[in-house]
Formats: C-alpha cells, structure tokens, sequence
C-alpha cells in the first residue's frame, strides 16, 4: 500500500473517531464541557492549519516567479494569463448563476424557523469584521504596500500581484535574472519536500475538527433543522460537479479519471480540514506528476487560489438569498443579478482569509439592506457546507490548470502513473 493511501485511510479512521467522540460528548457532557472540549480539540486542528499556513506564502511566490520566469517572454505570460483569466471569469459566473438558481428554484429559507435572536450571538465575531467594509478597504486588501508585510501575514492575493510584478520583471530582463530564477527554483522544491511532512499531521487535524464541530451542535439537530438548506445547497454543488466535469472531460478526455484518482487525497483533506488552502502544496505535485508542467502549474494555481473559488462562490449566491427568504425580503431579478457581480468583485478581494464565504455574505447582505444578522442562521451548518465548498474549489483550480496547460500543448505523459488512459 503506497504511502497516499495510507495518509487517506488514516485520515478517513480520524474522521470516523471525531465524529464518534464528538456525538458521544454531546450526548452525556455538560454545556459548559463541549464547550471547553471543543474549544481545546479544535488545537489538533489549529496546529495543522498552521503548519500549513507556515508554507503557503513562500511557496505562492517562489512557484509563481519561477513559472511566470520560466515561460519565456512578456508574449508568453499575457497569452497563459489571458487564458486562465477567461477560465475563472467564466467559471465563476456559472458558479453564482447555479446558486441563484437553486435557491430560487427550492426557496429554502421560506419556512425555517425564525431563531436569530437565539443564535446571533454566535455570528458577532463574523459580523464585526464587516461593519467597515467599503471600497478603499477593498483595493487596500488587493494591492500590497510592503511585500513583507503580505508575507508576514499569508495575504495571497497581495502575494500574487506582487509576485507578477517580479516574476514579468524577471522575464524581460532575461539572462541576468537567472541566477535568482534557478534559486527561487530550487527553493520551492525545499518548500515541496515539507509539505511531506507537514501531511503527516493531517489525520491530527481532521479529527481535531470533526470532534469539535459534532460535540457542539450533535448530529440530529443538524440534519432536522438543517436538511432543506443543506440538501438544497448540495443540488448547487453537484449541478456544479457534473458541469465542471463535463467541461474536464470535453478538454482532457479520459485522463479526466486518471487527474481525479490523483488529487483524490487532496480532495479528502479539503472535504474534512474545510480548507482548500491547506491541500495547496500537495496539490502543485500531483498536477505536476499528472504531466502538467511546471511553469504553467506555478503561475496558474495561485492565481486559480485567488480569483478560482468556484464552491465558495455557488455558497455565496446561496447563503445571501436564503438570508433575504428567512426575512421575507423580495428580490427581483434585476437586484439579484447585481448581488451576483458584487459578490464576484468582493470575494476577489479576501482570497485567503478564513471563514471568507462569510464575510462575504454578510457584507453583502449589508449592501442590500438585508439584515447581517441573519448569518447566525447558518453557522451551524457551515462548516458542513464549507466541506464540499472546499473540495470544490480543489477540483475547479485542478481542472483550470489542466486545461490551460493542454490549450497550451504543455500536458505531458503521468510521472510513474499508476492508471493511464489514452486521450
């Protein structure tokens, strides 16, 4: 048994024991235990996180610099950049449009239980990071004034713009930068070889969350209260799954299945951490082993983490009109289509920042006239949406880099592929 499937069965063993443990202490301990519980738990799953978190500033811009480097030419990098640019506008008004409509089409916030005043207490802290938003915090949250400072605090998307910056800068210099390209090289592939280690910790974090998030609100009270929200979002996400996978295989043909089977341990990581961020990494050497090269790997997935949200963005769609259902506010057409392109700016503008969807929403919600305290009504279940969120937005930056690296005529043969399929 190679090494991958051990990681995914030992993951799989800690999802099972969190969700055991967890049911178990919310069945018998006292509140002010789940509380401790869950607080002290959700350490193993911080720690991952973290460690996580650690590699994903440095390894963004060395990937990045060295592929924008390494494609040669100014000519080069507007054709590749124009390319993965159409794939994510388009993705992403696909992925709002499927939201919209199923919210629409099932209406689930028309009936649910009118509770904000027993659960807005839970939504202060999402809440209170919204009051100020505007459009001045909007560009100061895009564009860096100090590169160490966006470093210093994993803002990737002041990470990409800089990083373009340099690695274009790199590329029109030419010979002289080298040095500085095969370093930078060199150095993310240190970057790489942790990322090994740093999985190791994954079945430590999976169960970390697991536990935590069942000890604090069980199981049947999610699955009752929650089931037409949740099973509507899940119709969004599926329609979503089969035309991203529908369009992969048009591209790729029957390699499809051999790219899933490859990122199918990032996809579990994503699915039980809740964090597309935290498969990053690992997710750069399985594109690679799939036969996409590097170059296009380095300067496509980062701008795919940044601006190729393709789950968050079906969940925003969803989670805003649901909000204005529970409130009984109508939303015409018209309003709702401009909701739609004000989440799709906004949401480019705190790529990487935790809990993202719902900071989002609630600013929106704001813009809208639509009242933000209405986001207390999801946070008990959003950490399971949050799931499929995640594990989509995985499959969506796969297959953008993929298919731009096969536009490209850059998709070589499988790295000691296990399963190969002809195209």
């Amino acid at each position: 048994m190679g090494k991958g499937n051990r990681l995914t069965i030992y993951i799989f063993i800690s999802m099972v024991l969190g969700g055991i443990i967890g049911y178990l202490i919310h069945k018998q301990a006292s509140p002010e235990f789940i509380k401790s519980f869950a607080t002290n738990v959700r350490l193993l799953t911080n720690i991952f996180l973290r460690l996580v978190q650690m590699i994903i500033a440095p390894l963004v811009f060395s990937t990045l610099v060295a592929g924008i480097a390494k494609l040669g030419d100014l000519k080069t990098v507007g054709r590749v950049g124009g390319k993965a640019l159409l794939w994510f506008i388009t993705a992403s008004l696909l992925s709002l449009l499927i939201g919209l409509f199923w919210v629409n089409a099932t209406e689930p916030g028309l009936d649910f239980p009118k509770t904000i005043s027993e659960q807005a207490a839970g939504a202060d802290d999402v809440i209170s990071k919204t009051k100020s938003f505007s459009i001045v915090e909007f560009i100061n949250h895009v564009f860096p004034k100090s590169i160490f400072e966006a470093l210093a605090t994993n803002e990737i998307l002041q990470i990409v713009i800089f990083s373009i910056f340099f690695g274009v800068a790199a590329a029109a210099i030419g010979e002289k930068a080298k040095p500085i390209i095969h370093a930078l090289d060199t150095f993310a592939h240190i970057i790489l070889k942790m990322v090994g280690y740093v999985m190791n910790f994954a079945p430590l974090g999976v169960f970390g969350a697991i536990a935590a998030v069942v000890a604090l609100y069980g199981v049947r009270d999610i699955g009752v209260v929650y089931v037409k929200f949740f099973g509507s979002f899940l119709l969004g996400i599926f329609t979503l799954w089969i035309l991203l996978l529908v369009v992969g295989y048009l591209i790729l043909g029957k390699r499809l299945f051999d790219l899933i089977k490859r990122i199918t341990n990032p996809l579990f990581i994503a699915f039980s951490t809740t964090s597309s961020e935290a498969v990053f990494p690992k997710l750069v050497q399985e594109l690679e082993a799939f036969g996409c090269k590097n170059k296009i790997v380095a300067f496509i997935l980062p701008l795919g983490y940044s601006f190729n949200l393709d789950g968050s963005m079906m969940y925003m769609t969803f989670a805003s009109i649901f909000i204005a259902q529970v409130f009984g506010i109508h939303l015409d057409l018209g309003t709702q289509l401009t909701m739609l392109l004000v989440l799709m700016l906004t949401s480019k503008g705190i790529a990487g920042v935790p809990r993202a969807s719902l900071v989002v929403v609630t600013a929106t919600c704001a813009m809208f006239n639509i009242p933000p305290e209405g986001i207390a009504l999801i946070l008990p279940i959003d950490h399971f949406c949050d799931m499929f969120r995640s594990m989509t937005n995985v499959i969506g930056n796969a297959l953008a880099t993929t298919a731009v690296s096969k536009w490209e005529g850059e998709l070589g043969n499988p790295v000691n592929p296990e399963v190969t399929y002809e195209t």
